[in-house]
């Protein structure tokens, strides 16, 4: 008797399971287009390729609005936000592209990874140095590097220890850093 109840529960588990993957089929019409995944704000060309829609250097934006206990980390979080749409943008674009435009979106997810591993070593080189914190950001314009001033005050030496580390960690050249001090 108990094995005759089993089969029952099986095949009866066995009927569902098959009229759910047959109803699916027959209303999920087939695989989705391209057109009906993605919206056309997700797709994405070099003409709307942007990580942030402000026409103004993102650091001074957060700066004006913020005191120093909360300016690091309001602009690393938006930063970071910035970061992650574009490459969740561009890995769906690879994800969807054919022949050379998945070439070109994967030069432009590795020049944010890149951007990225170079803001955290300044960063970290920067606090390495003595001072309190700061934050990096690495745009097409050059670098701006927000520094917590210390009491002194930021002299030349300090700049130019700044810029050095900016120079050796990236290939911009001094006139491409930008030294926001925050204070």
């Amino acid at each position: 008797m108990k094995t005759w109840k089993r089969n029952a529960v099986i095949a009866g588990v066995l009927v569902l399971v098959c009229a759910g993957i047959y109803l699916n089929w027959l209303y999920g019409n087939g695989t989705p287009e391209l057109t009906q995944t993605l919206n056309s704000e997700k797709i994405m060309d070099d003409a709307t390729f942007v990580l942030s829609a402000q026409n103004e250097d993102p650091v001074q934006a957060v700066l004006q609005d913020s005191t120093e206990s909360d300016y690091f980390a309001q602009m690393r979080l938006s930063r970071q936000t910035a970061r992650d749409e574009a490459v969740t943008v561009l890995q769906e674009t690879i994800a969807y592209a054919e022949g050379e435009n998945t070439a070109d979106t994967s030069k432009k997810l590795e020049r944010i990874i890149a951007d990225a591993l170079a803001e955290s070593q300044i960063e970290s080189l920067v606090i390495a140095k003595g001072y309190t914190d700061c934050v990096a950001y690495i745009s097409d314009e050059g670098i701006s590097l927000a520094v917590a001033v210390p009491e002194q005050g930021l002299s030349e030496e300090d700049v130019s220890l700044l810029a050095d580390v900016v120079m050796t960690q990236t290939e911009y050249g001094l006139s491409d850093i930008r030294i926001i001090p925050v204070e």
